[in-house]
């Protein structure tokens, strides 16, 4: 399970999920991606699922790179508890995933070994996803 090793605040607002990903929009290491297409919190528990999903379906083969990491600390408060006594305590951590987030990256598979690893993968996640490919930009001689 993902989880940072350590953080400068224990507990953190619970924050605004609007407008589109600035950052980690583009496949950066693999051929193919997951690509999310609304906003969601995904934790650490989803990606490992989704992980496990893909890397059973490729059997091993080609490589895997997970481009989210759960930063986020979700407080919970005990059930039947009376309000007030301060925040909860740290249950679980997620992932900050906005639209256009690659999630995912897969590399030396074919394209439709990846679309259905991708397919599983997306199952496991609590939005709405999309399987990209990379686009290869040809570099043209003068002339």
């Amino acid at each position: 399970m993902l989880m940072p090793k350590r953080v400068k605040r224990r507990k953190v607002h619970r924050g605004r999920m609007t407008g589109k990903a600035n950052k980690g929009n583009t496949i950066a290491y693999g051929t193919y991606g997951l690509v999310a297409l609304e906003p969601a919190w995904v934790t650490s528990n989803q990606i490992e699922a989704a992980r496990v999903a893909m890397t059973r379906f490729i059997k091993r083969g080609g490589k895997v790179w997970i481009d989210i990491f759960p930063h986020k600390p979700i407080t919970q408060k005990p059930a039947e508890t009376r309000m007030g006594s301060g925040k909860g305590s740290v249950e679980y951590w997620v992932a900050v995933v906005k639209p256009g987030r690659v999630m995912f990256e897969m590399a030396g598979v074919e394209e439709s070994v990846a679309r259905e690893a991708m397919r599983l993968a997306g199952n496991k996640l609590p939005l709405k996803t999309k399987f990209v490919k990379k686009e290869i930009v040809e570099e043209g001689g003068e002339g």
